[in-house]
């Protein structure tokens, strides 16, 4: 018996030996090397304008009996004046609280009743009224979609409950260090422009009444700046006569206001002071060129590359390698004829200084020497395949449309673009850094103890010539 015990714990001992073997062997092999994406297929689609100005794409797609109708209005916090910051996102509000026929309870039960809702969203460029419903009530959707954009209410009773909750959210992102960056980075790029206006203030937001938000809605709302977008699983005869019927009579209004900002990339170091602060935020970036630039697919991998994946140089950097921060991440962000790469990063204190050194390092690096075609080829395929995955759903296939129609890229654009990613090569990566991530002009911010970090900076402070 008791050789037989011996017998099994010896078995039991062999048998877990194999297992790890087996599991470390696992963990060495190499996975297959996935395919690359397939170009995406633009689904057929038709367009047609109104008399009266207004722009209409519709996308039959997919096979779930959903349907999504966007009504893009290119209006937006553009609009505002210096003095009216916010009055973009609080008329956009007030159109949530019913029409001159329907209050906002009718509204919202005649949506759940067609298994959808309404909502509306507010851009620098554009505000979308849309709602996403069952394929049958399409047409339904539409006539209740132009009756909230051509005849909001926009009452005065629930002007004073909006005011408190637009102050609640200035008070909550004055007190977040990458709002606080954010707005002085876009200060320092756009110091004059609607687009450098981020946050508003308590004395702005208590001027707003109902008048203003009716006056900003007339000013800007009208056929001739607005497109809709219907995709999904629709009966198009039906949806183009609701259209059709529901959008015709509304006012041509203003054709889009245009005003692109004149930037120019200038080396300066902004500094917000946060007394006792653990870590630091930094924005390092500038103005670059935007989405209608021949260069600019390259310039979208290059930053993939650079900081604008998980797997990019500066995350494996000052996060992989140096444990520096958690979750740094670089961007090309842009509006109408403009944009601009930043690199953003919460650091930890005593590393903000070497932050932006490793940073510049490897700005530096890529433009000295082009990647490997094994290192390009990884991120072409990370970027075409997240970019087949974003037009997989209505939403996002919508978000892609209105993307090319406000920089006017064409109607090939959707589907050529992965093609073009996959055509860049490791010079042409190099060369866009080189072009336009110039290291001497880059605007740096930093929210954080100003005592703690201040001999870290003193080489970019007085490159810069910053406070």
């Amino acid at each position: 018996m008791k050789n037989l015990k011996k017998t099994f714990i010896a078995i039991a001992f062999l048998t877990m030996a194999c297992v790890l073997a087996s599991a470390q062997t696992a963990e060495k092999q190499t996975p297959p090397a996935g395919s690359a994406p397939k170009p995406f297929k633009l689904p057929k689609i038709e367009k047609f304008t109104l008399p009266n100005g207004l722009q209409v794409t519709l996308v039959p797609f997919g096979s779930i009996p959903k349907v999504l109708i966007d009504v893009t209005v290119r209006s937006g916090n553009l609009n505002e004046s210096a003095s009216q910051v916010w009055l973009a996102d609080f008329t956009g509000e007030l159109m949530k609280e019913g029409t001159t026929s329907r209050s906002s309870e009718q509204v919202a039960q005649q949506a759940a009743a067609m298994g959808g809702t309404v909502g509306v969203n507010v851009g620098p460029d554009t505000t979308q009224i849309s709602g996403d419903v069952l394929s049958e009530f399409a047409p339904k959707m539409a006539e209740l979609l132009g009756d909230v954009v051509q005849h909001p209410l926009l009452p005065g009773s629930e002007v004073a409950r909006l005011k408190q909750d637009f102050q609640r959210q200035l008070s909550v992102q004055k007190s977040q260090p990458q709002t606080l960056a954010r707005e002085r980075f876009y200060q320092a790029l756009y110091p004059s422009h609607p687009y450098g206006r981020i946050l508003s203030t308590d004395s702005t937001i208590n001027s707003f009444t109902a008048e203003m938000a009716k006056k900003f809605y007339d000013d800007n709302f009208g056929a001739a700046r607005t497109h809709i977008y219907v995709a999904g699983k629709f009966d198009p005869i039906a949806v183009k006569a609701a259209i059709t019927q529901s959008f015709s009579s509304w006012k041509r209004g203003a054709d889009p206001l245009i005003e692109v900002p004149t930037t120019a990339a200038k080396h300066e170091l902004d500094v917000v002071d946060r007394p006792g602060a653990a870590q630091s935020t930094v924005y390092v970036g500038l103005p670059t060129i935007d989405p209608s630039n021949p260069d600019f697919i390259r310039l979208q991998v290059m930053n993939t590359l650079l900081g604008g994946s998980f797997g990019s140089r500066i995350t494996a950097n000052i996060r992989e390698q140096k444990g520096y921060t958690y979750s740094p991440s670089s961007q090309i962000s842009v509006r109408y004829r403009d944009a601009f790469w930043a690199e953003v990063a919460d650091v930890t204190t005593g590393v903000t200084g070497p932050s932006i050194k490793e940073i510049l390092y490897e700005i530096d690096r890529l433009q000295k020497s082009p990647p490997s075609d094994a290192e390009l080829n990884g991120i072409k395929n990370y970027l075409g395949g997240i970019f087949v995955i974003q037009n997989s759903s209505r939403g996002g296939l919508i978000g892609r449309l209105q993307y090319s129609d406000l920089h006017q890229l064409g109607d090939d654009y959707l589907e050529t673009y992965v093609q073009k990613v996959f055509a860049v090569s490791p010079e042409q990566v190099q060369q866009v850094a080189s072009k336009y991530i110039l290291s001497d002009k880059l605007t740096i911010v930093l929210v954080g103890d100003k005592a703690k970090i201040a001999d870290q900076i003193t080489a970019y402070q007085s490159a810069a010539g910053g406070n």
